[in-house]
């Protein structure tokens, strides 16, 4: 590849170049030069003007299909629908057939995804067959590549496990990933416990149900000493409770769904199961005491909660759906065109790309001369519609199909290969 970023304005906090623009000369899968007006006859140029340039994105919580459910997804849609949304690496959830659980199932989707055009790390299952009743081999998981442990999409209702576990990864200072919801409050609910539910006459998911787990969570991180990842978090209660605890001195880091950033659960008003998702939208109170929370750090960063479903499974009526929504084509682009006039640049950068990476003790990409390129163009200023003809991924449940956006991702760039995208 011998490619030219032309004037492109550069964020990375660790880059000499940082809030300045900047031509990017990319060959042979690295960054050759960088400065004012290169000169490189030869290379193929496009036009960066305007485009924010960062070190490529990373998604978490990402459900790869593969093995066992790759009619949904696959490894190849999803990097190619990766790539469209901005993101040059992602973090899997173990919920996988069989479940990502022990170090062959590591290796296998490590082995399965090394000549893709996205890094792909594997989360692994913190109970067999995300069960939640025998905790796995977590050391060896670890020395195959999981870069975190927790049962995914499966809320860890046992106590004695998720303390068992917290203590297993003191070993290696690793992180325990739980995404806090009781089953036996939610159980039966659909959305959100709130007028809507009342309105529609469906049984609701009520807050306490995420507050009791959240609760019991850093109660035994705290007697544990160990490290939490709570992902996932949708009440304003919640959001208190973690800010307490990191003020506490504790080692727990949060994270937020796109979905529930941006959206209440008035968007189910109509029954529309394209925004059933877990955790559930909740009320307009709790989305601004996520958005308050990203603010001054009390959630450490922003993921695409990509979860694809079949049409089997997606397009039923209300009730009988599926929870579940894709996000990683249109995460970005939803982001900036909802809330771009709230966040800078330099902030959706630290969310997308910087904060994930420290939380899961991942190498940084950086933007300077030598360095491997790994890196996200972003164009704030471009208006565009996802269709269906858009979609990459294997399975259509995206409640954005027909949306109107401002800002797209322009090209993704990773080693030797790149992706452009229409403008």
């Amino acid at each position: 590849m011998n490619l030219l970023l032309r004037q492109a304005t550069i964020i990375d906090p660790a880059s000499p170049f940082d809030g300045q623009v900047a031509d990017i000369h990319i060959s042979a899968g690295r960054i050759a030069a960088m400065g004012e007006y290169l000169n490189t006859p030869d290379a193929e140029v496009m036009d960066a003007k305007g485009a924010w340039c960062s070190p490529g994105w990373i998604d978490f919580g990402v459900q790869s299909g593969d093995p066992g459910h790759e009619y949904r997804e696959d490894l190849r849609s999803l990097s190619e629908a990766a790539l469209a949304g901005g993101y040059t690496a992602l973090i899997c959830d173990p919920n996988t057939e069989p479940a990502i659980h022990s170090k062959s199932e590591v290796a296998y989707l490590l082995r399965q995804s090394r000549d893709l055009p996205v890094d792909i790390f594997p989360m692994g299952a913190a109970s067999v067959n995300c069960n939640g009743k025998d905790i796995t081999e977590m050391l060896d998981m670890r020395a195959a590549g999981a870069v975190a442990f927790g049962d995914g999409l499966l809320p860890i209702q046992h106590s004695g496990l998720l303390m068992r576990a917290l203590q297993y990864v003191t070993a290696f200072d690793g992180v325990v990933v739980n995404r806090p919801s009781d089953g036996n409050i939610a159980a039966g609910g659909h959305l959100h416990e709130g007028l809507v539910s009342t309105l529609l006459g469906l049984r609701g998911i009520p807050a306490l149900a995420e507050e009791l787990m959240v609760e019991r969570d850093l109660h035994l991180l705290e007697y544990t000493g160990s490290r939490l990842h709570l992902a996932g978090l949708s009440t304003a209660g919640a959001v208190e409770m973690v800010r307490r605890a990191k003020k506490a001195g504790w080692q727990v880091t949060a994270s937020v769904a796109v979905l529930n950033l941006l959206f209440t659960d008035d968007a189910l008003s109509g029954f529309d199961g394209s925004f059933k998702v877990l955790p559930p939208l909740r009320s307009a109170e709790d989305r601004e005491a996520l958005m308050a929370g990203l603010l001054d750090g009390t959630v450490d960063f922003i993921f695409s909660n990509h979860v694809p479903l079949d049409t089997e499974a997606k397009d039923r009526e209300f009730p009988y759906a599926d929870f579940g929504a894709t996000g990683l084509q249109t995460a970005a682009a939803a982001l900036h065109t909802h809330l771009g006039d709230r966040i800078t640049p330099q902030q959706l950068v630290q969310w997308l790309a910087v904060k994930p990476r420290e939380v899961f003790g991942l190498p940084m990409p950086r933007i300077e001369k030598g360095a491997a390129a790994d890196l996200t163009v972003f164009h704030p200023g471009t208006a565009w519609t996802f269709r269906r003809a858009d979609v990459l991924s294997k399975s259509y449940n995206s409640p954005f199909i027909g949306h109107a956006f401002q800002g797209r991702v322009l090209t993704t760039i990773k080693g030797s290969s790149y992706r452009k995208f229409d403008t």
